[in-house]
C-alpha cells in the first residue's frame, strides 16, 4: 500500500470557519434531512440540514444538528422542536433539491418558507406537523432528546436533535420486497461549499464471519 504523506492540523489553532470547511470537505457525502416544524402560532418552517443520520433501530431514531446563529441564537427549526416536540423529516431527491435549496435562504422567523416557496402541505398521520407533498420518503418524528453542544463560555454552537420515528411514509413505487430502491429514490447529498452529489457507481462487498475471513486469509 502506498504511503500517504499527511499534514497535521490542530483544530484549536484554527478558526471556527476553518474547522467547518475542513469537516464538510472531509465528511462526504452527507444525506440531507428536509425538516418541517411548527411554532406556537402554527406557522410552518421548512429547512434542510446535512448533519443528519440514523442513531438506532429499536425504536427507530434519527438525528440532525442545527448549527446556531451568531451569539448562540437557536435556529427556528430547533426552537420550534424544543417547544412543540414534533417534526417531520423528508429525504431530498433529484426532483425537489432545487426547491429545498431555496428554503436555506434566511427568511424572517415570521415567514413560512413552505408557503413562500409554494410547497403543498399534507397533514401528519401521527404528529401535528404537516408533511411536504411530492417527497417520496417522509418520517414523522417525536422529540426523543435534544442536546446543546459545543461553543464557548456557556454559549452553545449547535443543537443535536434526536427524534423517534413514529410513522414512515414511502412512495409505493420505491418499496419492493421490504427494501427501498436506491436508484429509483435518486437521493441527493451535500458536499462541500455549494456542491451537491448524486448516487454514482454502486458496488457490493460480502460481510464475512470471522471463520470465513480466516479461511480466506490463511498464511502459507
Amino acid at each position: 500500500m502506498k504511503k500517504v504523506k499527511t499534514m497535521q492540523i490542530d483544530p484549536k489553532r484554527q478558526t471556527k470557519q476553518e474547522n467547518y470547511k475542513l469537516l464538510i470537505g472531509s465528511v462526504l457525502p452527507r444525506p440531507i434531512a428536509f425538516v418541517t416544524s411548527v411554532n406556537e402560532q402554527g406557522l410552518v418552517n421548512a429547512a434542510p440540514f446535512s448533519f443528519f443520520n440514523v442513531v438506532a433501530t429499536e425504536p427507530p431514531l434519527i438525528c440532525f444538528s442545527c448549527i446556531r446563529k451568531p451569539g448562540g441564537k437557536m435556529k427556528d427549526t430547533a426552537r420550534n422542536i424544543a417547544g412543540q416536540k414534533e417534526f417531520v423529516v423528508h429525504i431530498v431527491d433529484g426532483k425537489n433539491v432545487e426547491r429545498v435549496n431555496d428554503t436555506s435562504v434566511e427568511f424572517p422567523s415570521e415567514v413560512s418558507e413552505a408557503e413562500m416557496i409554494g410547497f403543498e402541505l399534507l397533514p401528519g398521520a401521527i404528529v401535528r406537523v404537516p408533511r411536504i407533498a411530492g417527497t417520496r420518503v417522509q418520517m414523522e418524528c417525536r422529540l426523543h432528546q435534544m442536546l446543546a453542544l459545543g461553543g464557548q463560555e456557556g454559549v452553545p454552537n449547535a443543537d443535536l436533535i434526536i427524534g423517534e420515528v413514529v410513522q414512515f411514509h414511502v412512495d409505493d413505487e420505491l418499496y419492493q420486497d421490504g427494501k427501498i430502491d436506491t436508484l429509483a429514490l435518486d437521493p441527493v447529498s451535500r458536499l462541500a461549499g455549494t456542491n451537491y452529489g448524486k448516487i454514482g457507481k454502486i458496488f457490493s462487498l460480502p460481510r464475512l464471519s470471522y471463520d470465513e475471513w480466516l479461511a480466506g486469509n490463511k498464511k502459507e
